[in-house]
């Protein structure tokens, strides 16, 4: 959970996923929990780099995306976000939505809402520590 949380956003959605059944694992979460570790075996000199962008300057670009019903025990949504400045992640998220969306629409928008939410919240850190942001992105596939 430390890697996930510090250091590893890209693992966070499968550490996540297997973290559910910890009370009562079975073959098929040991499996991706090797699968986990083997992975960040593998990867273990790769590391985030942040550089300058000319095109966006100092912009903070948001990303989201969310599944309809993907989480098969709770028939809820998973929602997920991820942020970054000078193309490296500062803030990300993936987690099931609190209420069950009735269409795929609906998971989208409580996807983008939260999404905007955060990119809110960094907007105004970064005004608080002086790094000025002319314009605020968010993409979505819907």
């Amino acid at each position: 959970m430390y890697a996930m949380m510090c250091t590893r956003p890209d693992i966070s959605q499968v550490v996540s996923v297997v973290s559910r059944y910890m009370h009562d694992l079975g073959k098929g979460h040991w499996q991706a929990m090797k699968w986990i570790l083997r992975y960040l075996q593998n990867i273990v000199d790769v590391g985030l780099t942040f550089e300058q962008d000319e095109s966006l300057g100092q912009c903070i670009a948001g990303y989201c995306d969310s599944d309809y019903t993907g989480d098969l025990d709770k028939q809820r949504s998973t929602t997920v976000y991820w942020f970054t400045l000078a193309k490296a992640p500062v803030s990300w998220k993936s987690t099931l939505q609190s209420m069950v969306a009735l269409s795929t629409i609906e998971a989208e928008y409580m996807t983008i809402t939260k999404d905007v939410k955060e990119a809110i919240w960094l907007h105004v850190l970064l005004k608080d520590l002086g790094v000025g942001q002319k314009q605020l992105e968010v993409y979505s596939d819907s």
